[in-house]
């Protein structure tokens, strides 16, 4: 039985349904989540549905049994990440898992953005659990971009500080068929892997994209990550959370996203999703 974590969330669901094209058994998926109402559509699929809450490692224990191996998707809370990781970590080892397979972030090891940390820490725990464990360092989802994109559509310009630091992107699909991949095959145990698209870029070739798709002349501004945090901020975001991206951007500027591996085309047998392919979608929506 292979279990997903955060079933519910925009990766998990794509992992499910990865799974289920790659013909595991619908009753041999089980998709943990902390809203089961939310997991009412994969219920409907006749994948298994567990309540599994982070924070109450009982709920864990009871999601996880029977399970062989088990993807833990990271949480999303910023700064609670690591406690949380340890709960998962913890009930797979007392219920018996298998093998885990852990979403961590690309370069974890050495990046400069200030979510790497979080992912620092909880690949330590998994690499002193005694889990069998796979590291799937992922990158930036193309879609982490839809926000700046709709902006730049409704105001005429792409704002970011970014730099010309190319950023080596793919569709969230992308991930998920990885980690389908790796949880269906043999011979992963122990590795970690660095996913990036096949194609990497800047915010000065999303901004022409732009220009190009829609007609229009869509210039990217350049800011500094004060500039651009003043910005985020006056859009609506909370200040922590503005200076927070604008502080990513300023890591993405030296390099942070950038990775040639293609260890991620690799692992899904073909070229990941072109980021012009994923903004259409929003350019013509």
């Amino acid at each position: 039985m292979i279990g997903v974590t955060g079933s519910t969330g925009n990766l998990g669901r794509l992992v499910v349904a990865a799974l289920l094209r790659r013909g595991v058994p619908a009753n041999r998926v089980v998709a943990l989540a902390r809203d089961l109402k939310k997991a009412a559509g994969l219920a409907a699929q006749g994948v298994i549905v567990r309540q599994a809450d982070y924070t109450q490692p009982e709920t864990l224990e009871r999601a996880l049994v029977g399970v062989e191996r088990l993807l833990l998707i990271s949480a999303n809370e910023i700064g609670k990440r690591v406690e949380q990781h340890r709960n998962v970590i913890q009930a797979a080892r007392r219920v018996g898992v298998g093998g885990l397979v852990y979403t961590s972030l690309l370069h974890a090891d050495r990046s400069e953005l200030s979510l790497a940390d979080e992912h620092r820490q909880t690949e330590v725990l998994i690499q002193e659990s005694g889990l069998g464990f796979t590291l799937l360092r992922n990158g930036w989802y193309t879609e982490n971009y839809e926000s700046n994109v709709r902006a730049a559509l409704a105001h005429g310009v792409l704002v970011g500080s970014a730099g010309e630091g190319r950023i080596s992107s793919a569709a969230r699909a992308d991930y998920a068929e990885a980690a389908a991949a790796v949880l269906t095959t043999e011979g992963h145990t122990g590795k970690t892997y660095e996913l990036a698209g096949d194609e990497s870029w800047t915010m000065s070739d999303l901004a022409r994209t732009l220009s190009r798709l829609t007609g229009r002349e869509i210039p990217y501004r350049n800011l500094s990550p004060e500039e651009y945090a003043a910005v985020l901020a006056q859009s609506g975001l909370p200040e922590p959370v503005a200076q927070m991206i604008a502080e990513w951007d300023r890591a993405i500027a030296r390099g942070a996203l950038f990775d040639e591996s293609r260890q991620l085309s690799h692992l899904i047998g073909r070229p990941t999703t072109p980021m012009e392919q994923t903004v259409a979608q929003w350019v013509h929506a």
